[in-house]
């Protein structure tokens, strides 16, 4: 396993994290402690998870992936041996978004984020957690798969400075060790790191945003602060919901996969996304590497990525997935994948 500097904190991470939004949905409580002595024993340390998980997000199953997690903590005692992240569920402003978690008070206010903060650790079974990541914007920006901006300037929001001022107080407290953001816009970001290096707020160590061959918008723009900052990129949905690993081309939906079972992720399924999705499991399999590898290894390979979030349905897919540190793509798979970005940029952000 690789290990890399988590932004300041003096941490290292690493380059593979552990996803688990389909635990409690897609996967049982005990396969889901089965990856995770998986993953531990392949050197995977840090565990990703969030408040409002599983995925689809639904008020019956809502938490239950911080359970699963607290009840393998408490039957290995292995605490030490995992970074922990978490995340604070954000409004609720747009249909797809969750309004259950907390009985909608999703602002993140000081008395929301130490609501949150405290169901998590009981949840988790622990009593601290040690990358508190806030989930989306506490404001509407395009995120998610829209596009366009649109500025709505009476919004109610809760000012980043606020939201900082109760995250130190949650790190004062000991309850949380670190923070940092998801989903986040260049301006985001930007006034995070600027208001904790003029107010002596914490500082933000990680940014969790999409980013694969289908989705490398993070490279206008935050890749640069990224690396600038060291505020390094926690990619997500690195394998396009599995549509990366090409078994969903030519309208196949097998059994078992994630958009054969729930028809609200459409994101990485358009027309264009399909065209370049083809084009880039084509280019993988003519040079015998395998698909879903080869567009890990591409994220995997990047500076400004701190670690890649992987998640599995079988201990299979993990194993392939962690197996994709050992691949390096050549020059000319690299040159393909340019000339292929060139004609379908960004098809699915």
């Amino acid at each position: 396993m690789q290990y890399r500097p988590l932004g300041r904190t003096g941490l290292n991470v690493s380059a593979i994290a552990l996803g688990t939004m389909t635990w409690g949905e897609q996967n049982t409580e005990a396969e889901a402690h089965a990856q995770l002595d998986f993953a531990l024993d392949a050197g995977i340390n840090l565990i990703d998870t969030a408040e409002m998980y599983p995925v689809p997000p639904r008020p019956e199953t809502q938490g239950r992936t911080e359970q699963y997690i607290g009840t393998w903590l408490r039957k290995t005692g292995r605490r030490q041996d995992i970074i922990l992240a978490t995340k604070a569920t954000g409004p609720a402003r747009q249909a797809a978004r969750p309004s259950h978690v907390r009985g909608g008070r999703l602002l993140h206010t000081r008395e929301n984020l130490f609501e949150a903060v405290n169901l998590s650790l009981q949840r988790l079974q622990t009593d601290h957690i040690d990358l508190y990541q806030l989930h989306w914007p506490d404001r509407s920006t395009n995120t998610f798969g829209q596009l366009g901006f649109s500025h709505l300037k009476d919004e109610e929001t809760t000012p980043i400075e606020e939201s900082l001022a109760a995250l130190q107080e949650l790190v004062q407290a000991g309850k949380i060790r670190h923070v940092a953001v998801s989903n986040e816009t260049p301006w985001g970001l930007s006034r995070f790191v600027h208001l904790a290096e003029t107010r002596a707020l914490p500082r933000v160590a990680s940014i969790q945003n999409p980013y694969s061959l289908l989705n490398r918008s993070f490279e206008i723009g935050l890749a640069e602060m990224s690396l600038r900052e060291d505020v390094g990129l926690l990619a997500y949905s690195p394998l396009g919901f599995g549509v990366l690993s090409g078994k969903y081309l030519a309208g196949q939906r097998p059994e078992g996969g994630r958009l054969s079972l729930f028809e609200r992720f459409s994101r990485y399924s358009n027309d264009n996304a399909e065209r370049a999705t083809y084009e880039y499991v084509s280019l993988f399999r003519r040079h015998g590497i395998d698909p879903a590898q080869g567009a890990l290894a591409f994220v995997n390979r990047q500076a400004f990525v701190t670690s890649n979030i992987i998640g599995a349905t079988s201990l299979a897919q993990l194993r392939s997935n962690i197996d994709s540190l050992t691949v390096t793509l050549p020059p000319e798979v690299l040159e393909g994948i340019e000339a292929i970005h060139q004609r379908y940029p960004n098809p699915a952000p």
